[in-house]
């Protein structure tokens, strides 16, 4: 590359002005922003970041699940594009920066190659993905992974929120049912901007987080059946006391994680005690588990660990311990060639920067199984997101993209005249 190219930065006012107008639609009094998927207010979303699209140059397609996608021509448009993207709908109580910001991220990037007139061999695309979110419809990550085929179309379609409206019939009512067949898109390869949240880079004060994959993830749900009893005349000694039992394998859910780290997490999140009165014996307690770590290997070896314990605890206690199986996510590696272009982009700009990995799902977890993929993690304040007080400093949010211009460059190429 040329100095030129090497000097290349964005605008990052007209990003932050950008995420703040996008934030108006649907904003809340508390700062943040509900504009849950396949709604009006998606519509006005959709609506705006297209017009920003083609205000650019950008050629526009939208496929049957409603992923849009937001071309600028190469040097050499047979070649595949490089491609980033995230999504637009968010939590009901989420905030300006989750998904958004690395569409908009994206759409800088091209307002900038347009700012200094240069030409990519490969063409660069932009894309939003319908409902990652998952909070009006199911499964989360639609759009992507239909796209990746990882379920059908008929399948998200039939899909129905809680007053049993479909996301076809949605996608409809606000006109995004395009004529693309999802996947039917080419991708030569894909990076995706993202808010970390999670506190590890602002708790080691580092500007740029490397991703090098997505946590694998396992749900269960485990109930432990007792006996309910009279909380005074039972003695302790006579007890079949569910709560204490499942007690034992909610520590032991945290210590897995706590064994094989620095990766693993082992949450229980939801617990239900029956007949949760105060002077009765819990005779029956239901609660999730939710194990994750960087490797499948890793996560099942926590898995099986915390199964045993708790067929330990049911021989010693003589109560019944039923761990059931809810959801399954493979671990998610991203490509070397990426996460290395990432890495040299933040190096050569000057930014700080560390490996690290992603808790939660993205749209780029569907992409990397379709082409080499990477993500670039930025900070968010205290670590919030799906919080209306979701925050980013614009220093970071311009230096997260500018790594992605820089990174996407190395990918597609410049036309050197």
């Amino acid at each position: 590359m040329t100095n030129n190219i090497e000097n290349l930065r964005v605008n990052g006012q007209r990003l932050w002005n950008s995420l703040m107008e996008l934030a108006q639609i649907g904003a809340t009094p508390k700062g943040g922003v509900c504009r849950l998927a396949l709604t009006d207010l998606d519509k006005q979303g959709r609506d705006l970041v297209c017009r920003w699209a083609t205000e650019a140059g950008l050629t526009v397609t939208i496929d049957k699940i409603g992923n849009g996608f937001l071309r600028r021509p190469g040097k050499n448009n047979t070649l595949p594009p490089v491609m980033t993207g995230s999504h637009i709908d968010t939590q009901p109580t989420g905030g300006k920066f989750d998904g958004n910001y690395g569409v908009l991220a994206g759409i800088e990037v091209v307002r900038t190659l347009n700012d200094h007139g240069i030409e990519t061999e490969a063409p660069i695309e932009v894309a939003f993905w319908t409902n990652e979110e998952g909070s009006r419809f199911v499964p989360v990550m639609m759009g992507s992974g239909v796209f990746a085929k990882a379920f059908t179309l008929e399948h998200a379609y039939a899909a129905t929120d809680v007053n049993g409206k479909s996301v076809k019939e949605e996608l409809q009512h606000i006109g995004y049912i395009g004529a693309e067949e999802p996947g039917a898109h080419p991708i030569g390869s894909y990076f995706e901007t993202h808010i970390e949240q999670g506190p590890v880079l602002e708790d080691n004060d580092v500007t740029i987080g490397v991703v090098t994959g997505v946590l694998g993830i396992r749900w269960f749900d485990c109930t432990v059946t007792g006996m309910e009893a009279h909380a005074g005349p039972t003695p302790m000694a006579l007890r079949k006391d569910a709560l204490q039992t499942a007690t034992l394998i909610m520590q032991e859910v945290v210590a897995a994680a706590l064994r094989h780290g620095p990766n693993g997490r082992g949450t229980v999140g939801m617990v239900q005690v029956f007949p949760n009165s105060r002077n009765v014996i819990p005779g029956r307690v239901k609660f999730t588990i939710d194990l994750r770590n960087s490797s499948d290997a890793l996560v099942d070896q926590m898995v099986a660990e915390v199964k045993a314990f708790a067929q330990k605890l049911a021989h010693t206690t003589g109560l019944s311990v039923e761990i059931v199986p809810t959801s399954s996510y493979a671990a998610q590696g991203f490509d070397t060639g990426c996460i290395n272009a990432v890495a040299h982009a933040a190096k050569a700009l000057g930014y700080s920067q560390m490996p690290t990995v992603s808790g939660a799902g993205h749209d780029a977890v569907y992409m990397a199984r379709l082409a080499p993929s990477g993500m670039i993690f930025i900070p968010c304040k205290d670590g919030i997101s799906h919080n209306e007080i979701e925050d980013a400093k614009p220093e970071h949010i311009t230096a997260g993209c500018n790594v992605l211009l820089h990174a996407m460059l190395q990918r597609a190429g410049v036309h050197q005249t």
